[in-house]
């Protein structure tokens, strides 16, 4: 199968899968870290099929719609390469980045390394920081029927990767659990810069939601 087909079907297999998912983890999002990852990876020495077939398929069963069963999305991503007759190297490293690619609360290690994860997390770490990282922190906080800010309920910096996966927090608490700390994450020249302007919005905004929400402007 040529490379073209084989990547358009599988943007066509992950958009069909995710017809009915939450806003903040839905085919654009999915579309925006592919997107991204083809952007950093211009300047990154990287086998280009994988970039794309793992930020196609990165979310493509994320555990937080699954009961927290990590083991779903590599499973899904292997069955449907499978059927593509695809071969089982570049399937395994696809498996190994979906494996790989989280957050989960920055106490993670990971167990495998790649330029081409390193792209596509960069990719997926951008599109949870700035503007579109904002709009979909708070969609996913009214998904989950979050508040969106409580003085008395103060950040957890220091989340067990259990505890943060289980953490009903407000949403503001997100940005120092997770979002303010991705800038320094970034593993690409390319995703550094972008972060960092990012990084600015974000705390540019906290400013003015603390001034709205303490009665200051």
């Amino acid at each position: 199968m040529k490379t073209n087909e084989l990547i358009q079907k599988t943007a066509d297999f992950v958009k069909s899968s995710l017809t009915d998912a939450e806003g903040g983890h839905d085919w654009f999002h999915i579309e925006r870290v592919w997107n991204n990852a083809k952007l950093i990876a211009k300047e990154e020495k990287v086998d280009l099929l994988i970039v794309e077939l793992g930020a196609l398929l990165h979310d493509i069963a994320d555990s937080k719609f699954h009961q927290g069963d990590e083991t779903i999305g590599p499973k899904k991503a292997r069955a449907f390469l499978e059927n593509l007759q695809v071969d089982e190297k570049t399937i395994d490293h696809i498996e190994k980045i979906i494996e790989n690619i989280s957050f989960k609360g920055g106490n993670f290690n990971q167990k495998f390394h790649s330029k081409e994860l390193e792209v596509i997390q960069d990719a997926d770490r951008l599109d949870a920081i700035g503007a579109v990282g904002i709009a979909r922190a708070f969609n996913y906080g009214g998904f989950k029927n979050r508040a969106l800010f409580n003085p008395d309920i103060k950040p957890n910096l220091h989340q067990t990767k259990e505890a943060y996966k289980n953490n009903n927090a407000p949403t503001i608490n997100h940005f120092y659990e997770k979002l303010l700390l991705l800038k320094d994450k970034m593993n690409t020249k390319t995703g550094k810069k972008i972060a960092a302007k990012r990084h600015q919005f974000m705390e540019a905004y906290l400013r003015q939601f603390y001034d709205e929400w303490n009665g200051n402007l």
